[in-house]
């Protein structure tokens, strides 16, 4: 048998690099993992707009207005954090496929089909062993489903799309100083990577440590001149992390999620290093939602976690010699990866769960490249069967994690799939409860939907959500007085609850408490200034007590906020036939016809005042006008 270096062979390539692979192989094996990709997250495909989806692309206003790029990346509009990398590829897709969900669930699909490409070119750079499997692996492993099938988490996939193309520049400077030769192009590309990776998800923030780590591996001296050319990495990463602090303190909670003394926290952090460890290599009864776990340092079989990682962490450090650099170097960048998420800072997130799959996209790297590498030294031990085993071996377990993957994407085929799936494995959860409530509100089976409201409010007495989707079925059950019974209920545990406002002006108008309903509306505009229904709502009852230009005033705003809506288009054109402005008015109902061809109202509106201009012998009336 040939002998190489380094006797540790690849599953599936042989040697550990592209020089020992020819351009054919090497081709076919890319295309092999695109279609691998393309195979497992097929269902995930014909999948919908589930949680959050709302928030980050149906109704996220920022999307679609005209000024939208402008407020994506110079203002704080955005529902969630600072993320204008993605709202912009969003805003993008928008323009060729409207909302239809396939092309978003396509792209996160290609995105990380990409990384896995890239990540096979970084382990190459860095000459681990495995490769090929290694980033197969990563590609098609269950836990990874989370961050390709939820399409809010683009950012998740974007964020990694730019931080291995920056680390791979990195790795390139790192050469071409020891060579003299382009060293300051690559360095400003690797940088400038850097912060559109930051601009996706500001966890990127943890790459300086992948940056450390990969000079160590690569036995170059880090002195100052080194931690010199990291620190710009740093310092914007922390800039970063210091706005997402920030917008999650003030912005989102107003307070913290994490009710944990210090001690408590490091217990939390050393639990979910193992429960993360755990799914990786058994990667079972995967959820969209975890147990919320109760954390006291006064359970002695908390410490467990604690005394494990202290015992693991010895003992590579004791037997670093034989494990070599490259087994610590994955172990801490699985650490340090994950660090963000651990709960030793507190995250909106942590209302629900500790935990989630989508925050090991990255880390997870880590201990995958090592298994990987410590299976193909196994193999090495089997002689003149090692190429068939290895072999072997290597489908073996792409087609057990390929499988599990491909069921994983089924449950996220809807909202109502996606939390009864929660539920069978986390049937507490006071949010699967809430959510799967307002999918089945959504269908119609309002009694099943009370049930799971009632159910969070025995957990949470204090949730103004759930008080506002009550209210909701007893509108909709014709139980006007108990539905404003629960809108004034939510009102109570949070004044600030936007839709309960709403929701109550709605009904208020609906029973001619036009002024009342009106207060409600602005109550709900005021705190929530992008609320384009709230906006029209408002609109509608200022027209009908005849303010006029108050109400075009409204609609222009709901146009600000959400262009297409095509009844805003068709009360402005009402409104302004009041005031006696019919050529405007008729821009007006063309544009809402524009968007609704079949909107029946105006199509009327424009026929009517068609009628009346010729009917007067109007010079500027057109000879001819069609509608559908």
């Amino acid at each position: 048998m040939k002998k190489i270096k380094n006797p540790i062979i690849s599953i599936i390539n042989e040697g550990n690099g592209v020089q020992h692979t020819s351009k054919i192989r090497f081709f076919a094996a890319a295309v092999l993992i695109i279609a691998v990709c393309i195979a497992v997250y097929s269902p995930a495909m014909k999948a919908g707009f589930i949680w959050d989806d709302d928030d980050y692309v149906t109704e996220n206003p920022v999307v679609v207005v005209p000024d939208g790029l402008h407020r994506i990346w110079f203002t704080f509009d955005q529902p969630s954090q600072y993320f204008p990398m993605v709202y912009t590829t969003f805003r993008l897709e928008h323009k060729l496929w409207g909302f239809m969900p396939f092309g978003y669930h396509i792209t996160n699909i290609a995105l990380h089909t990409a990384n896995a490409l890239l990540l096979w070119r970084i382990l190459i750079y860095l000459s681990v062993p495995g490769a090929w499997l290694a980033a197969a692996i990563f590609a098609i492993h269950p836990v990874q489903v989370e961050s390709v099938a939820w399409i809010t988490e683009r950012k998740n996939v974007l964020m990694t799309f730019f931080y291995m193309l920056s680390f791979l520049a990195w790795l390139r400077f790192i050469d071409g100083a020891t060579r003299q030769r382009f060293s300051r192009s690559f360095y400003a590309m690797s940088l400038l990577l850097y912060v559109f990776s930051l601009l996706s998800k500001t966890t990127a923030c943890t790459m300086p440590a992948a940056l450390a780590l990969s000079l160590w591996i690569k036995h170059v001296r880090i002195d100052a001149r080194r931690w010199g050319q990291i620190a710009p990495y740093v310092l914007l990463g922390l800039a970063m992390g210091t706005i997402t602090m920030w917008r999650e303190y003030y912005k989102a909670l107003g307070g913290t999620t994490l009710n944990l003394n210090p001690l408590e926290r490091i217990l939390l952090a050393n639990k979910a290093l193992w429960f993360y460890v755990g799914k990786l290599l058994w990667p079972v009864n995967l959820s969209f939602s975890y147990p919320k776990w109760e954390i006291s340092d006064s359970n002695p079989y908390q410490y467990i976690w604690l005394f494990g990682s202290i015992l693991a962490a010895w003992g590579m450090w004791h037997w670093r010699d034989k494990i070599g650099r490259k087994a610590l170097a994955a172990t801490v960048f699985f650490v340090a990866t994950l660090s963000p998420m651990l709960g030793l800072l507190s995250l909106y997130t942590f209302l629900y769960s500790y935990v989630a799959d989508h925050y090991q996209y990255v880390a997870c790297i880590g201990p995958i490249a090592l298994i990987t590498a410590a299976g193909c030294y196994a193999v090495t031990r089997f002689g003149r069967w090692e190429k068939i085993i290895a072999k072997t071996g290597g489908f073996a377990v792409l087609a057990v994690l390929g499988t599990l993957t491909w069921q994983q994407c089924h449950i996220y085929k809807d909202i109502k799939t996606l939390w009864s799936d929660v539920l069978l494995k986390n049937p507490h959860s006071w949010i699967a409860h809430n959510n799967l409530g307002a999918a089945l509100q959504l269908e119609g089976s309002l009694d099943e939907a009370i049930g799971h409201y009632l159910y969070v409010l025995k957990v949470r007495p204090n949730d103004a959500e759930v008080y506002n989707n009550i209210g909701i079925v007893f509108q909709l059950q014709g139980k006007t007085d108990e539905a404003v019974n629960y809108y004034r209920k939510a009102l109570q545990v949070n004044p600030n609850y936007v839709n309960a406002y709403y929701n109550m002006g709605k009904l208020l108008q609906a029973q001619g408490k036009t002024d009342a309903a009106i207060d409600c509306y602005r109550q709900a505009v005021r705190r929530k200034p992008y609320f384009a229904e709230a906006h029209y709502s408002l609109g509608v009852a200022l027209q009908t007590q005849g303010k006029t230009d108050e109400a075009i005033s409204c609609y222009l705003q709901t146009l600000r906020f959400k262009p297409d809506f095509a009844e805003a288009y068709n009360n402005i054109g009402s409104a302004l036939m009041v005031k006696g402005k019919p050529d405007e008015a008729i821009e007006y109902f063309r544009q809402a016809l524009k968007i609704r061809p079949d909107y029946p109202k105006a199509q009327q509106n424009l026929i009517n005042i068609l009628k009346m201009q010729e009917q007067s012998g109007e010079k500027n009336a057109p000879e001819k006008e069609t509608t559908k």
